[in-house]
């Protein structure tokens, strides 16, 4: 798996785990549905996601999910590495950005380094299966070209805003380090919850 898609999994650990704060709404059952995903950035970006498979659709929260996926860098991904999260929602037909609140939307994070660390610190394992597949999961990011076979996750119940919970989205996520764009990815979904 690719240095990127390994930062591009953890951060949808570290969404998770934003999404746990105080003043957010549980939800019992939430339904993602037509996950898809491209890459964005320019044809000689050095950080590219080359695949990524999900199932099932929709995917249930919290339930099973299985995924692979595989992606390169062609440089050392290292502190600071900034991403920065554009959200639009789908509102009577037109997409309307949403803003950054509660470090959840259209945010700027400084250095995904620093939030990778809080999640698992030096000297604890990386949690699989990153693990087992000899995958990192805190900087610094080493070239290369990896993959992830198809793999089982279990997703947890998680807490998100109001605003957050019916609709259609498109995310793009851009990776950076100073001035240099290093990658570019969107995914757009749908989610239901009840």
């Amino acid at each position: 798996m690719g240095r990127v898609l390994c930062v591009t999994l953890v951060l949808v650990v570290f969404i998770t785990a934003v999404t746990s704060t105080s003043g957010l709404k549980s939800v019992t059952k939430t339904q993602v549905l037509g996950f898809d995903w491209k890459n964005c950035g320019a044809p000689e970006a050095p950080a590219v996601l080359k695949t990524l498979t999900v199932s099932p659709d929709p995917i249930s929260i919290p339930g099973a999910l299985q995924a692979s996926a595989s992606g390169a860098t062609s440089v050392e991904l290292a502190a600071p590495l900034a991403v920065n999260v554009t959200l639009e929602k789908e509102v009577a037909g037109f997409w309307v950005r949403v803003p950054c609140l509660e470090d959840l939307g259209s945010c700027h994070y400084e250095d995904v380094c620093e939030l990778l660390t809080l999640l698992t610190p030096p000297g604890q394992d990386c949690p699989e299966p990153l693990h087992t597949y000899g995958l990192p999961c805190r900087c610094p990011f080493g070239a290369g070209s990896y993959s992830l076979p198809l793999s089982d996750f279990e997703l947890p119940v998680v807490e998100l805003p109001s605003w957050l919970t019916n609709g259609n989205y498109r995310v793009i996520g851009v990776l950076g380090s100073g001035d240099a764009a290093l990658g570019c990815l969107k995914l757009s979904l749908s989610l239901r919850s009840g």
